[in-house]
């Protein structure tokens, strides 16, 4: 994140305390969250083209202490959608989570359905929010989707901003924009080009074995990137599917409208009859763990959790093996505990910056950006004189050398 974009207190604090996991699996490299009570089934959010699993970091917060799971994805470097359902699988079986819970915003959305759709017997329920079930509309739209590999970074991150739309908003809502604007500049050209190809890729999602009422749709009223059409085409696919409307929220509601998001995640997650344990927040020990217990995990986040069990990286495992109360009562105290214990303290203190102040970085950060991509494009269009005028040069300069 650049230096210039002024990080709200809230993600300091949960930057903080959630660890963040990256495992190898295969070729590809995983990044997630993973935090909440591990006998519960988790949801996993999948975010859009523009987000990363950091968008999600309202609800970690604040479905954790409630006692639920809650792991939060950045999508891979997959270059097509069966690459994506086969990459997705086996990185469950290395976290070894097999019942999963989805919840998906844009493209994170239309990934959903198409791995409920192949792996039906994994997905439990779908959380599905401004989303589409087919890739043609996007397609259509693109018509340098077969050359998106070979485009410069600056231009896809452009492509990718140009989505969002521009103009006065609400506070919460600005702030949301800005918050996602400094996640796209996280992402690497490989990263941008794949999204954009899952997005254009021909595919549509078949009808689903999963029943309607274990789907809930949730849009924003206001505006969002995806079309209303397809919307409706979503709605039409679903018609038995719970509808949970926010009338503001914009593109990113689950960071404008935190409290309204996480109240329908948790509606949802009752009426399809997964229990919270909130009893197992209050009994985590101090230790700031609250990742996945892989061993893939243990080895590649050693240095981002604390040591308490002398550094072994097996011990979380055979204390589940050998007792699942004392998994209860020694693993799942720290983080939630201290989000609860400290909320009071967060809030009092907060690291934000004034709310001026805030929109003059986050102003200088997009005029900074608009600049650095004019700059590159007016290189871009000066080459083709440069090239001739080499050429013109070279030509007068062979045709003295005849006269001589």
């Amino acid at each position: 994140m650049k230096s210039v974009f002024a990080a709200p207190g809230d993600y300091i604090y949960f930057k903080s305390q959630v660890p963040l996991h990256k495992i190898p699996i295969g070729t590809k490299q995983w990044r997630y969250y993973d935090f909440g009570p591990k006998v519960v089934p988790p949801l996993i959010c999948l975010p859009g083209t523009a987000g990363t699993a950091d968008v999600y970091y309202k609800q970690i917060m604040a479905l954790s202490m409630k006692g639920y799971r809650v792991i939060s994805v950045d999508i891979p470097c997959v270059w097509n959608h069966q690459e994506w359902i086969q990459s997705f699988e086996k990185f469950l079986d290395a976290i070894d989570v097999h019942h999963i819970h989805l919840y998906g915003t844009s493209l994170g959305g239309f990934l959903a359905q198409l791995f409920a759709q192949h792996r039906p017997r994994r997905v439990k329920s779908l959380v599905l929010s401004n989303t589409f079930l087919e890739t043609r509309t996007f397609a259509a739209s693109m018509p340098w989707a077969p050359i998106v590999g070979w485009a410069p970074s600056f231009l896809l991150k452009r492509y990718v901003l140009t989505g969002i739309r521009d103009g006065p908003h609400e506070p919460f809502i600005a702030d949301s924009v800005d918050f996602v604007v400094s996640q796209v500049e996280t992402l690497s050209k490989d990263d941008l080009a794949s999204r954009l190809t899952l997005t254009v890729d021909n595919a549509a999602v078949k009808p689903l074995l999963l029943q309607d009422s274990f789907i809930t749709i949730m849009d924003t009223n206001d505006y969002s990137s995806i079309p209303q059409e397809l919307k409706d085409q979503l709605g039409e696919r679903y018609p038995g599917a719970r509808r949970a409307y926010l009338k503001t929220g914009g593109d990113f509601p689950f960071l404008s409208r935190p409290d309204e998001v996480n109240l329908h995640l948790q509606l949802h997650l009752r009426r399809v009859g997964l229990e919270a344990h909130p009893e197992l927040v209050q009994s985590i020990p101090k230790d700031g763990t609250g990742g996945s217990n892989s061993k893939e995990d243990d080895e590649k986040d050693r240095d981002d959790e604390p040591k308490d069990n002398g550094g072994n990286p097996e011990s979380n495992s055979e204390e589940s093996q050998s007792s699942p109360s004392a998994l209860e009562s020694s693993e799942f105290h720290g983080l939630d505990y201290q989000l609860l214990s400290n909320a009071e303290i967060h809030h009092e203190n907060p690291v934000v910056l004034t709310h001026s102040a805030m929109l003059m970085n986050q102003h200088t950060a997009v005029i900074r950006i608009l600049l650095q991509s004019t700059w590159e494009l007016f290189i871009i269009s000066l080459l083709p004189f440069c090239v001739a005028s080499l050429y013109t040069s070279s030509n007068n300069a062979r045709k003295f050398r005849q006269l001589v």
